[in-house]
């Protein structure tokens, strides 16, 4: 059995970004941006565990070391992308995500 985990820094960008993609007018209505927000989470935690995992570049050794990264295409012009360490517990391997974004932020580092 695999569990996903998030940082509390996580959560509150998670949280954040409901408001955000709303204010920035990325979402018409208020409900599609929380519709977003929570299909990415879920995603993450139904379908890190399968994807296919790639060492994170150096630059995002800012948010832990040793970490990989998989993506999560949302839209045809927008994926997410989640940054983790793994770790076994108990055997049982524990995804640790560390940092979200998204393809616009972060294309140049990747």
């Amino acid at each position: 059995m695999n569990r996903v985990l998030f940082l509390p820094e996580v959560r509150q960008y998670v949280k954040d970004l409901v408001p955000l993609l709303y204010r920035t007018e990325y979402f018409s209505y208020l409900e599609k941006s929380q519709q977003y927000v929570r299909e990415l989470i879920d995603d993450i935690i139904t379908n890190l565990p399968r994807k296919r995992h790639k060492p994170a570049p150096a630059y995002f050794d800012r948010y832990g070391k040793n970490m990989q990264y998989a993506g999560f295409r949302k839209t045809n012009r927008q994926h997410g992308t989640s940054f983790f360490t793994t770790y076994r517990v108990n055997n049982k391997t524990v995804y640790l995500v560390r940092y979200i974004s998204n393809n616009h932020v972060i294309a140049q580092h990747l």
